[in-house]
């Protein structure tokens, strides 16, 4: 089943896959029916009966998603259905807006209804988690930014709702870039001796290293790291990192190396962390922690 083409073009406006989109849709679709039909529409809707949907805000956010949603009726309908986007991703939005308005036949829209709600709500509260980051980091140099602590199956779409809160991906998969942490630090034997297998293998890959002490801090400099996580560091240590990271950099007459943060830090932790001086905030709870948006969807039966 493909998509029409005109909300396939809106897909790749927002830069997403139509085929990944779909797959994610026609995998819903294929949970919520299990191989059979929905027993209470095919029961109770008659099926030449034409319906009106407005998706429907129920409290104030950032929405994500609507091209999605979108592309879940289209496939609901088999393409018959009238999809209408009425609001763009990215933007705040009130109690009461309308982001989608689908025409069809009842029991498509029935279809199409939950699967679009589920994957609307969770990207929007992404979004929206994610602008509380933004906002509360707004005049720093600092960004939020998300980990791969992702929904299996869903990491390209969560990742695009963090880009309409004003965040900024992280590697979208372990082959983007290098990441060494503390389990591959214990199993080369040291933080140097893991960047250095690292920068052997791929050298012109960017290599991030997590550290947990300014003496790695400063060992990881030296050995010439492009990105240091500060893991699990108080907003005192960070400035003192920053400090220690600068300072490198002009003695060796380069940039300075990029710094994130990182390690439950959690939304009233933003204005101190921002004011250290970091490049980043990794925030994993943007993706596997942030409430639904709650959106809903409002049924208009036409009559014959």
């Amino acid at each position: 089943m493909s998509l029409t083409e005109s909300i396939a073009d809106s897909l790749r406006h927002v830069g997403l896959e139509p085929e990944y989109v779909e797959s994610v849709a026609q995998r819903s679709f294929d949970e919520d029916l299990a191989g059979g039909v929905d027993v209470t529409s095919q029961a109770t809707v008659p099926a030449d009966q034409h319906s009106v949907m407005d998706l429907v805000t129920r409290a104030g956010g950032v929405v994500a998603g609507i091209p999605v949603a979108a592309a879940v009726f289209d496939i609901a309908s088999g393409g018959e259905a009238n999809v209408e986007i009425v609001a763009q991703d990215g933007f705040r939005v009130n109690p009461g807006d309308v982001l989608l308005t689908i025409s069809g036949t009842t029991r498509d829209l029935l279809l199409g209804e939950r699967t679009a709600l589920n994957l609307l709500c969770h990207l929007s509260g992404v979004a929206t988690a994610t602008r509380q980051w933004a906002d509360a980091l707004e005049g720093s140099r600092a960004r939020v930014r998300d980990t791969r602590k992702t929904t299996p199956g869903l990491r390209v779409l969560e990742k695009y709702a963090v880009r309409c809160g004003g965040g900024v991906n992280h590697r979208m998969s372990l082959s983007d870039a290098a990441l060494v942490k503390d389990n591959h630090v214990v199993a080369a034997g040291g933080v140097a001796q893991a960047f250095d297998a690292v920068r052997s293998m791929w050298p012109g890959l960017s290599i991030e290293v997590e550290v947990d002490s300014l003496e790695e801090l400063i060992e990881v400099l030296d050995a010439g790291a492009d990105v240091v996580m500060l893991d699990n560091f108080v907003p005192d240590q960070m400035r003192v990192a920053v400090g220690i990271a600068d300072e490198h950099a002009r003695e060796h007459s380069r940039s300075r190396v990029i710094l994130e943060a990182s390690g439950g830090l959690t939304l009233p932790d933003a204005k101190a962390v921002g004011a250290t001086g970091v490049d980043y905030i990794a925030v994993g709870a943007l993706t596997h922690s942030a409430k639904v948006l709650d959106i809903g969807a409002d049924l208009r039966p036409l009559a014959h």
